[in-house]
């Protein structure tokens, strides 16, 4: 069975999120990141860095949240994708983890960068329910996780962005979603 390893409020429920959206059989590794487990010999076989969230799937491990999401997208998926269609994936994934959480989240930045990135956003939300359209992806995981952050962590004021705020309270209302990061809001 595939193995999560995460610590409480971490990144991995992003991937939790996105493991119970697909319905693939995983077992949450907890470690306790306050003690330092994350740091011992054991976990960084699994991660050289020693951060979370970390996946073994079989003989198989992987690190970094964003090669993560796509991984299961890969192998669990629902369909088989194009190479435009898994570059435009990648393409919001990384926008996600590069982009748009550091934009948001870095104080120095945030006031320059949030009407610049959720701007697009809204744009795109006015005119679509998801990210590639009408169907739901691993692309709306990674982008609506971070998302769905702001009003918990930041308590900034997206009324300009009713579209964005509309995904965020449907993102947020999906079951997968409350089974991972909403049990942790």
């Amino acid at each position: 069975m595939l193995k999560l390893y995460g610590g409480a409020r971490s990144r991995a429920s992003i991937v939790q999120w996105y493991l119970e959206e697909l319905a693939v059989p995983y077992e949450f590794v907890l470690l306790d990141m306050q003690a330092g487990e994350h740091r011992q010999s054991d976990y960084l076989k699994i991660n050289p860095v020693g951060k979370v969230p970390a996946i073994v799937d079989g003989d198989f491990q992987l690190w970094e949240s964003g090669a993560i999401l796509l991984y299961l997208a890969d192998k669990y998926g629902k369909i088989a994708l194009s190479p435009e269609e898994r570059g435009e994936l990648s393409q919001w994934v990384l926008f996600a983890n590069a982009t748009l959480g550091p934009g948001i989240f870095v104080e120095a930045t945030r006031q320059q960068e949030t009407p610049r990135l959720l701007t697009p956003l809204n744009e795109i939300f006015e005119q679509q329910p998801f990210l590639l359209g009408d169907e739901f992806s691993v692309a709306d995981v990674a982008v609506g996780s971070i998302l769905s952050y702001i009003p918990v962590m930041l308590k900034l004021d997206l009324s300009s962005y009713p579209a964005v705020l509309n995904y965020i309270q449907r993102m947020s209302e999906r079951p997968a979603f409350q089974k991972s990061i909403g049990k942790h809001a």
